[in-house]
């Protein structure tokens, strides 16, 4: 941090955290038209009314930014995100909540924020993206009290591992959970939408391999997807004497498929794939999911959940 920044934050260590972003240069609260405010008082009092500790790393933060029209964008993305987890997750911490912040974003691309339905565009939300980030990196760096997320979205260079960790599990038989991670890394089909598959999803091109899939998005929609040439052959053999009506995906003893066989799924790829043990047991469908679906443009968004 800046000497700026240390300053900024040793004097907001005091017992009284109210008000510490109103006084805030560039964000005085908008109460009424014509009072000189710059900033919706509702996003100044929602911060405000965090815990002591949370108002003061928030306040910190935003004082990081010299520039006023900085200041206000994070203000603005951060009341955003607060009302977005008070709603989903009504008992989380501000602090300890930066995992949900790819859920969040999640929602924006595909219009689970606004009351219209719309969705925000791609860039917008990237942009929020890393507002976010800065501010869990800022938190990060305070103090013993101030937790850190341990589960964060897999890097690109992980994407690829993971993608042969998939290879690797349909090499020893384990095809249900190589299809069900493959199709979540590169589709960002939900959990629900995995387990709704059957062989009458997948398609044939020319009477040879696999070449599409169709998945039911948010909507009721169905939208096909391309194969990745790794996947086709795990799903002819998942295919293969299946009857057509009948789950593509289970677990053992024909288990159906949910969040926690998807959760050990994705571990078991990563192990496979050579990640660290600690590494990939903090990865989590919901996260990979999250991200395939923004880098997907929100455009098609194969499921719910």
């Amino acid at each position: 941090m800046s000497e700026g920044g240390l300053a900024s934050w040793n004097a907001l260590t005091g017992p009284e955290a109210r008000g510490l972003v109103a006084r805030i240069e560039g964000l005085r609260p908008r109460r009424r038209p014509g009072d000189g405010g710059e900033v919706p008082a509702p996003d100044v009092d929602l911060v405000e009314g965090l815990d002591p500790v949370a108002t003061r790393v928030v306040a910190g933060w935003l004082r990081e930014k010299p520039s006023p029209a900085l200041r206000r964008t994070r203000l603005r993305v951060l009341a955003s995100y607060l009302r977005w987890l008070r709603a989903t997750e009504p008992g989380a911490e501000l602090l300890a909540a930066g995992s949900q912040a790819d859920a969040y974003c999640l929602a924006a691309i595909t219009g689970g924020l606004a009351p219209s339905g719309r969705p925000l565009a791609k860039a917008t939300v990237i942009r929020r993206r890393a507002v976010l980030a800065s501010f869990y990196a800022f938190a990060g760096g305070h103090g013993p009290a101030l937790p850190v997320p341990a589960a964060h979205p897999p890097t690109p260079a992980e994407r690829r591992l993971l993608r042969d960790g998939v290879a690797r599990l349909a090499g020893e038989g384990r095809l249900a959970e190589a299809v069900a991670i493959g199709l979540l890394e590169s589709t960002g089909a939900s959990v629900d939408a995995l387990a709704r598959l059957t062989p009458c999803d997948v398609h044939l091109v020319g009477g040879g391999d696999p070449a599409l899939i169709t998945l039911h998005d948010g909507r009721g929609d169905v939208v096909a997807f391309p194969l990745a040439p790794y996947l086709r052959r795990p799903l002819r053999g998942l295919c293969g004497g299946r009857p057509a009506d009948h789950p593509l995906i289970t677990g053992d003893a024909g288990r159906r498929v949910d969040l926690a066989w998807t959760k050990a799924a994705l571990v078991d790829a990563a192990l496979a794939a050579g990640l660290p043990r600690q590494r990939a047991e903090g990865l989590h469908p919901h996260l990979l999911r999250a991200l395939t679906v923004t880098e997907l443009g929100g455009a098609a968004d194969p499921g719910v959940g």
